[in-house]
């Protein structure tokens, strides 16, 4: 019995996992210093890449040419053909005009267009040569009463031509739908039956 004992002593029959301090300080070493030879081999693949600062489009967005026009999509077609906005720089096609804009403001097109998204500092002389012109065209382009009148009859004048189109066109169709109405009579036997043909004499 007290063998039995003493033998039961020596067992280890705690069930708990024993971990070596030192082995794992070791590969804790080991991995900081794989991190830090991949950071500095990072840091050393060469000079950031210098971009020029943003600058204003000089070109008109095209958002309205092919606003209220059909147009048959297929799957196959090229991303040009697609439905949406087609932007040729970053080869993606966008589905609306909001995101559209969004798209040619954002990082990843100035970045395909060699811009920054940081706007250049303009000097002292920038600013007062700005001034400058726009005095200029605040002067020579005086608003004056006759502008006002001179527009104000160029609609009037547009809009009843407007109107004169719209006339034209309704009078056309009736035209035509009186026209497609109007059955295909023989005229002999309109005579025989004793009428000239089926018009109303309402006008």
């Amino acid at each position: 019995m007290a063998q039995s004992s003493n033998a039961a002593a020596g067992v280890d029959n705690t069930f708990r996992r024993k971990f070596d301090r030192e082995e794992y300080l070791q590969r804790a070493r080991e991995r900081e210093e794989k991190e830090a030879e991949g950071r500095s081999k990072s840091k050393s693949r060469g000079p950031p890449v210098q971009r020029k600062p943003l600058k204003h489009r000089d070109y008109e967005v095209d958002l309205e040419s092919r606003l209220g026009k059909t147009q048959v999509v297929t799957p196959i077609a090229p991303l040009s053909q697609q439905a949406g906005y087609y932007c040729s720089v970053c080869e993606c096609v966008v589905k609306d005009s909001a995101n559209y804009l969004d798209h040619i403001n954002g990082k990843k097109h100035q970045r395909a267009l060699g811009m920054s998204m940081r706007a250049e500092r303009a000097t002292l002389e920038q600013v007062q040569r700005r001034f400058e012109v726009l005095k200029k065209r605040k002067d020579t382009g005086g608003f004056t009463e006759q502008d006002f009148d001179e527009r104000i009859l160029k609609q009037q004048q547009e809009e009843e031509e407007r109107k004169r189109q719209r006339r034209e066109k309704k009078k056309e169709k009736k035209k035509e739908k009186a026209a497609e109405e109007e059955p295909e009579v023989d005229p002999d036997v309109a005579a025989m039956m004793g009428f000239g043909g089926f018009r109303s004499s309402k006008k």
